[in-house]
């Protein structure tokens, strides 16, 4: 049985395997574009679309370990995650494992509690007992940025992590501008905020993207309650809201608190969006089926997690470039957000 030196490949009975050259060939494209293709890095999407059909057609299946000993590197990659039972992280984390898989490597995935340090600590020192390649730390709080950065591993590490933000416009995977900008223009003016926990970057990136967009349409202090992104801390939070003066809006920080405040509000017989506007943000599957369909602001979390891995991999070929083009946003408009009732519209 024949190795490729090329790709690593294990030769079937009679036929030989698949070379760059010939996925190249098949595809009609240079072999460096696909050996590009290959460590993750992005292409346009008609090259990748040609690839893509020409590893298909031809069944191209390397083989890590004949590559590794043909090479003497490591084709496997950590990742340290957390909270994958939320939307986000887990998109992202299918993201770095597509990524990683279509550069040639393995992704080792080790989830943890993001409050735990010794936990964390441990988790990076039973990785780096293995031959790895190198390690990318999906990092949303302050406590997992932290314990990273103390421990000293010998491979590259890369945190990848959302930082907070000075700029009005907010962080790259913040939609809140869009949400906030959709809801004045329908007339709103007393929005309100379910904000994600402070100690998560991205939750506060959407407290100041908020904050700011009242500021910038001249509508006063605004009305936050903090939740922890699941649908229960969002029926909570607007339970509080409603002991007040109502708002026109509810502007989430994730779709799964606007679930709650659907329900909250309906619970307290008010209509969304007759009474109360409300909007999310990162468009999960689920979100086109609320009652009523929810507003929300779409996210590529899966091209987070691909860039993950393509700048980890960047670090470990030592290489320079590195893709920075920020993350398509776009509003998706649906039937929990209509014009405020003339009664309710504060100009």
């Amino acid at each position: 049985m024949a190795i490729d030196v090329d790709d690593g490949t294990l030769a079937p009975l009679g036929r030989r395997p698949a070379t760059i050259y010939d996925i190249a060939h098949e595809a009609g494209v240079s072999a460096q574009s696909v050996s590009r293709f290959m460590r993750g890095f992005a292409q346009r999407s008609g090259t990748r679309a040609k690839i893509e059909r020409a590893l298909e057609s031809l069944e191209y299946k390397p083989n890590l370990t004949a590559r590794s000993l043909v090479t003497g590197r490591s084709h496997r990659l950590g990742a340290l995650t957390h909270e994958i039972n939320q939307v986000g992280p887990s998109q992202v984390l299918q993201g770095a494992s597509a990524a990683a898989r279509d550069a040639g490597y393995l992704l080792d995935i080790v989830a943890l509690d993001m409050g735990n340090i010794d936990e964390i600590t441990r988790a990076l020192e039973m990785l780096q007992q293995h031959e790895l390649a190198g390690v990318v730390a999906l990092a949303s709080t302050d406590q997992m940025r932290s314990a990273i950065a103390q421990v000293n591993v010998e491979v590259p590490v890369l945190l990848f992590s959302e930082q907070d933000e000075d700029d009005s416009a907010g962080s790259w995977l913040n939609g809140i501008p869009l949400a906030m900008e959709h809801l004045v223009d329908l007339g709103h003016r007393r929005i309100a905020h379910i904000a994600g926990p402070a100690t998560w970057s991205a939750a506060r990136n959407r407290l100041h993207a908020y904050e700011h967009a009242l500021s910038a349409h001249g509508l006063g202090p605004g009305l936050v309650v903090e939740g922890d992104w699941s649908a229960e801390s969002g029926y909570r939070a607007t339970r509080t809201l409603l002991e007040g003066e109502v708002p026109t809006a509810i502007a989430a920080a994730n779709d799964q608190m606007a679930l709650g405040a659907m329900l909250a509000l309906a619970e307290a017989g008010l209509s969304v969006p007759g009474d109360v506007s409300v909007t999310g943000l990162d468009d999960t599957p689920e979100a086109a089926f609320f009652s009523p369909p929810l507003t929300t602001v779409r996210v590529d979390f899966r091209a987070e997690g691909r860039r993950a891995v393509n700048d980890l991999l960047t670090r470990v070929n030592a290489e320079e470039t590195v893709d920075s083009t920020p993350f398509p946003l776009e509003l998706i408009a649906r039937r929990s957000s209509a014009p405020p009732a003339d009664s309710r519209v504060r100009t």
